[in-house]
């Protein structure tokens, strides 16, 4: 074969090749899944998590009676539908509440905190509604005359004076276990099953009344507020938007927790881990960060020098210029002032992560 006669089948072998790759259909972009299988959210879980880590206390309800008062402002910046990022226990729910991401991960660093989140999980997907939810939390027997219309402070109203049910209590705990265990399958291990059980008898001890410092002994600080003042709380214009007040929130949970989309890690957040994980698969799923909610959990990264890698971390997430910081602190702009307890604020994450020399 002649040098002119190589190149002219060479140019109509690389035409036929172009042809060919015109005509096979490219692969769709992944996207935000719209529900995990029980064996991806088990996975996924585990494989973001780093090993279990220590805190002062138990955190199994927050003290912030303040945290709602963000959120008129927060709808206005942060975008919905997309990726919500949190710690800590159940004020996340009100903030996912308000922002309805399309999937949301809860990074804390203790494993504890991934057990009461299990336990949460199983008492949305078992709960048909609210009155329903806050029966099986705190093992009271449902008092009569609940609907889906009943207000919140109605509904922790008329639990208040319900008694507790040990049997009531035995027999949740047991479909509580039995549900994470043989209806999602999950590989709980004998810590897990422990954690679970300390968290729900707590609730059953307290009800309705347990406050931050009820697990502790007293131990603890901050304000002493019960989870029913928590749920029953506002925003600065007399608003309730806790994700019990209506069963329009507590369906935006169920829904959530239904479908495994709320994903519980453990992690530390100036870790080496747990935020990249859940950053790259983020990223993977061509999602964007909505919201990251930090409680006061910087406080203790400035004190141990640690906060530069948790800036360095979250430079990994997906952002943009609607993403949003949550905090927690003293003398915030949104809040009662200093002096009362932990107020809130909100930061743009992108912008504080451009600035920290770490996160560039």
């Amino acid at each position: 074969m002649n040098p002119r006669q190589f190149f002219a089948r060479s140019h109509y072998v690389l035409v036929a090749v172009l042809i060919l790759l015109a005509t096979v259909p490219s692969l769709p972009a992944q996207s935000i899944p719209t529900k995990l299988t029980d064996e991806q959210f088990w996975k996924l879980s585990a494989e973001a998590s780093e090993p279990d880590g220590t805190f002062r206390s138990d955190n199994l309800l927050s003290n912030e009676i303040y945290f709602q008062y963000v959120i008129p402002d927060l709808v206005k910046t942060a975008k919905a539908e997309r990726i919500y990022m949190g710690v800590g226990p159940e004020q996340n729910f009100t903030y996912i509440a308000a922002l309805k991401p399309k999937m949301a991960f809860i990074v804390d660093i203790r494993r504890g905190n991934l057990d009461l989140q299990l336990l949460y999980k199983a008492v949305f997907e078992m709960s048909k509604d609210r009155a329903d939810f806050v029966s099986m939390l705190f093992a009271r027997k449902r008092p009569e005359g609940l609907t889906t219309q009943t207000s919140a402070a109605e509904i922790f109203n008329a639990y208040k004076n319900v008694a507790t049910d040990e049997d009531l209590y035995k027999q949740n705990l047991q479909a509580i276990e039995d549900h994470l265990r043989r209806t999602h399958k999950f590989d709980l291990s004998p810590g897990d099953i422990s954690g679970i059980e300390y968290v729900y008898h707590n609730f059953f001890r307290f009800g309705p009344a347990i406050n931050y410092n009820s697990s502790t002994g007293g131990f603890g600080g901050g304000m002493r507020v019960s989870y029913a003042e928590l749920m029953t709380a506002t925003d600065q214009d007399g608003v309730n938007r806790s994700y019990l007040t209506n069963e329009e929130n507590f369906r935006i949970l169920k829904d959530l927790e239904s479908k495994n989309l709320l994903v519980p890690v453990v992690g530390n957040f100036s870790g080496p881990k747990a935020i990249r994980a859940v950053g790259k698969y983020l990223k993977d799923v061509n999602a964007r960060v909505s919201a990251f909610y930090l409680s006061n959990v910087e406080d203790y990264l400035y004190r141990d020098g640690s906060w530069p890698s948790f800036c360095a971390n979250v430079a990994t997430l997906p952002l943009d210029e609607a993403s949003t910081f949550i905090r927690s602190v003293r003398g915030g702009r949104y809040g009662a002032g200093a002096g009362m307890g932990l107020n809130s604020d909100l930061g743009n994450i992108a912008n504080e992560v451009k600035t920290c020399p770490a996160g560039r």
